[in-house]
């Protein structure tokens, strides 16, 4: 420690430590602005996957129902009936609402059953446009939270930016202050092997914006 200590009273040997904590230090900083100029968080995300509404083709009465909430089906399996009618799958799903009110008259308007495809499940994050859009392309690499699954982070990929805002203000007073549009940037995820993850649960974003 001696030996330490007055070899750093040498002006050389004094200068080569500085030297090399401030390259140490600047290599840290930059290290770290990197990193977070590569990243996009969006927090206001949700998991979200295309509803499919299945209703009768004219009025009529809902006579039973075949299947319950959170129930997997096959093409062509029976839903309901509605007066005279049989309401099948046209698809593989995941049922997500069952109307089990027999009796009730029924529309073309009110659907009787909804289902999702689980694996068209996606996160969709609403961001600014101001807020690092315009880094965010297809195909970058993202992760993500889920509320419901703490500790656990997820990953999958950017699959779609929306083309237009969610709400387009087409005019104002010029002496208006404009408004901030708000983008939906859709990650995909295997929900295979994610299969713990709920249609409807909030989550957080981050989209790596280096990585394409």
């Amino acid at each position: 420690m001696k030996n330490l200590f007055s070899k750093l009273k040498n002006p050389k040997v004094l200068r080569v430590v500085v030297a090399v904590f401030v390259i140490v230090f600047v290599a840290t900083i930059t290290f770290f602005l990197e990193t977070k100029n590569g990243r996009v968080f969006i927090e206001d995300s949700l998991v979200y996957a295309p509803i499919i509404t299945v209703s009768p083709t004219t009025p009529g009465t809902l006579l039973e129902t075949d299947v319950y909430e959170n129930e997997k089906v096959e093409k062509g399996d029976l839903l309901a009936i509605v007066g005279s009618e049989a309401l099948r799958a046209n698809t593989d799903g995941l049922i997500v609402m069952a109307d089990t009110q027999t009796g009730s008259l029924t529309t073309i308007a009110s659907p009787v059953i909804q289902m999702i495809q689980p694996e068209n499940m996606r996160i969709a994050g609403t961001i600014d446009e101001n807020k690092g859009l315009k880094d965010i392309k297809v195909g970058q690499v993202a992760s993500f939270t889920v509320d419901a699954l703490p500790g656990k982070t997820f990953w999958g990929y950017v699959d779609e930016v929306s083309p237009s805002a969610k709400q387009t203000q087409l005019s104002f007073s010029i002496s208006s202050e404009r408004p901030t549009q708000q983008f939906v940037v859709y990650v995909k995820y295997d929900s295979i092997k994610y299969q713990e993850i709920k249609n409807g649960m909030s989550a957080k974003l981050t989209i790596y914006t280096n990585t394409n």
